[in-house]
């Protein structure tokens, strides 16, 4: 009994340092980058505003918004002014790249710029 005891643990042990958060995964050869859970302290003006950041060859496709709680009418404003601001950037120049905000909006705009800083500094750590 106590080797079975032992040895289910050992395997406990090694599912937990194999199993992954979730913020990275692959879809259709694109790594995508969820901040749900790396920025879940990032909020805009009425709470988390998650991305999804997906990523080919070390190259920005989309920025891509999750569910949210932020006002309709700033958020297309927002969505339309700076979601695309990474597209075609590679990892490097965009988390270099200084992205105006809204205004009007300015929590939702700095907490999505902030979003994809944390999600693209994740992806530099853990993608490899």
């Amino acid at each position: 009994m106590k080797k079975y005891f032992v040895l289910c643990l050992a395997a406990v042990a090694l599912m937990s340092a194999g199993k992954q958060d979730g913020a990275i995964t692959k879809e259709n050869g694109v790594t995508v980058v969820n901040t749900t859970t790396i920025a879940k302290d990032v909020e805009g003006y009425n709470g988390p505003v998650p991305l999804k950041i997906y990523i080919k060859k070390n190259k920005i496709e989309k920025v891509e918004l999750l569910k949210n709680q932020e006002t309709p009418k700033y958020l297309v404003k927002v969505k339309n002014a700076i979601l695309n601001a990474w597209d075609g950037l590679s990892v490097k120049d965009a988390k270099a790249k200084k992205v105006d905000g809204v205004t009007g909006a300015t929590f939702t705009s700095d907490a999505i710029k902030e979003n994809v800083q944390k999600g693209l500094e994740y992806y530099q750590k853990n993608s490899k």
